[in-house]
């Protein structure tokens, strides 16, 4: 038995590989004729392959239950049909994006001086100055290049018109870009002959990207700097990736034991050959760990006196404390005039509405139309704490409510979108699952966006669930 699209069961959203009359895409028709020549038996086949490789590459990641503390690691998922985007269309997402997160540094520098935006737009400063994520000790802070947030993962989607729009901003410690790499490299071991006949547009020089940027946001003179990456360790769900990207990168991964601010208030790697000065932190530490003496002062993963430095030039640390000011879902709704402000221009990327619930009006508006709404509480991610409206029982509707309506502040609420779906492996057949994208953009002397990026999906059918840790997989994004 062989696939047909003309059986593929085609949805009412948008589809990136079919048309509603369940013909081939242009872009999809080589590999959608590829797809079409096979069995269920050979699509069985490639997908043990892709698992085997996964396995023997040793490709991973942890998840964390309710009372345990050091989580289990399991498979990474990975469907073996790409997505594939166009690249005049990617061209112009790659430009939105970079317009995007230079208005976004350009923001969070603005609110730890003179706070222009703040006091001109009609934005509720509270949301900003009353929030978790301000950092006092960030005042009157200005960095390199006016990088705050070096590494950006924003989450895309695309609706039913086929445009991509921004779901949310990602920039205090974004992950996943690992796996990106780690897809590309298992499908060129499933699929060499049709990788190569399609002219994927290649997306390995993301660790060299990265280096550049973490060296180009030194302090010193140094044309060598010292550069390591800060893991809380091997029970954090990204330690895989944490040791991957030190790895690639030919940077030490270490841990807040391995090092310490001197007397002469600079940062020092311990070594059985004494303390070598270090230029550049990258941290995948939350603010509130980084330093006891700023933030947790019972925290064991970070180094003390570490901002002090950092407030001194006597080391850069990215992304830089106190970033997250702008990776908070209720300041999202504001970056399109953010772009407007700061850059004298339209967003090129536009936004899904979002409703601010402290304001009374567009609360009550939420509540009245719950079922067409998603919630999600501000400063949760992984897809943990979200609230799909329509999947709601009575008594969840009504707790949701409760929440809401005791903390606004914690939540915001988002219509609910049609996601694009694209085939997926359902274990004996092709279906529609619906899916995300994660690019990540690099700030510092230079702006860099991967090619593509992690584009996550849902492998129940009809959820719209795509975070790995909530049993969504991913799939390798091909740019064509």
């Amino acid at each position: 038995m062989k696939i047909s699209w003309k059986k593929y069961p085609n949805a009412s959203t948008y589809d990136e590989y079919v048309t509603p009359q369940n013909s081939l895409r242009g872009h999809s028709k080589k590999i959608g004729t590829f797809l079409e020549s096979l069995s269920i038996e050979d699509l069985k086949e490639i997908n043990i392959a892709t698992e085997a490789a996964i396995k023997s590459m040793g490709i991973s990641f942890r998840v964390y239950s309710e009372g345990s503390l050091e989580g289990q690691d399991r498979m990474w998922p990975l469907d073996f049909i790409p997505r594939l985007i166009r690249k005049s269309e990617w061209l112009q997402v790659e430009k939105g994006l970079k317009q995007r997160v230079k208005a976004l540094n350009m923001f969070i520098e603005d609110c730890y001086n003179k706070q222009q935006f703040l006091n001109e737009s009609d934005i509720d400063k509270s949301l900003v100055l009353d929030s978790p994520a301000f950092k006092t000790y960030c005042i009157g802070m200005k960095l390199k290049h006016s990088a705050w947030s070096h590494i950006c993962g924003s989450d895309l989607i695309k609706a039913h018109d086929g445009k991509f729009y921004v779901l949310e901003d990602n920039l205090r410690v974004p992950s996943g870009v690992c796996y990106m790499l780690e897809n590309r490299m298992i499908m060129k071991r499933v699929f060499p002959e049709l990788f190569y006949q399609y002219g994927v547009t290649p997306i390995d020089a993301y660790p060299t990207k990265l280096y550049e940027t973490l060296a180009s946001v030194k302090n010193s003179r140094s044309k060598n700097p010292e550069i390591v990456l800060l893991t809380p360790g091997i029970f954090n769900s990204a330690y895989y990736e944490h040791s991957f990207l030190a790895q690639q990168m030919g940077i030490d991964l270490v841990e807040g034991r391995d090092l310490i601010v001197d007397k002469d208030g600079f940062v020092y790697k311990k070594t059985i050959e004494g303390l070598i000065k270090i230029d550049v932190i990258y941290r995948r530490v939350d603010d509130d760990y980084l330093d006891p003496e700023q933030g947790n002062n019972n925290s064991a993963i970070g180094v003390k006196g570490l901002i002090k430095a950092w407030q001194e030039k006597k080391v850069a640390i990215v992304n830089s404390p106190g970033c997250g000011i702008a990776d908070d879902k209720a300041i999202y709704s504001f970056v399109p005039k953010m772009i407007r402000f700061y850059l004298n221009e339209e967003p090129i990327i536009k936004n899904i509405k979002t409703f601010i619930l402290t304001n009374k009006e567009q609360r009550e508006h939420v509540f009245n139309n719950f079922k067409e709404m998603v919630i999600k509480p501000v400063a949760e991610s992984g897809g943990y704490g979200i609230v799909i409206g329509k999947n709601c029982s009575r008594q969840e509707k009504e707790s949701t409510i409760r929440k809401v309506m005791n903390n606004p502040r914690n939540f915001v609420a988002q219509p609910l979108i049609s996601l694009s779906t694209a085939p997926t492996y359902s274990g004996e057949n092709i279906a529609p699952r619906h899916l995300d994208l994660r690019p990540f953009i690099l700030t510092g002397e230079k702006q860099y966006v991967t090619v593509g990026g992690l584009t996550r999906v849902a492998l129940k059918e009809g959820s719209t669930v795509v975070n790995s840790s909530q049993g969504g997989g991913s799939k390798d994004t091909w740019i064509v």
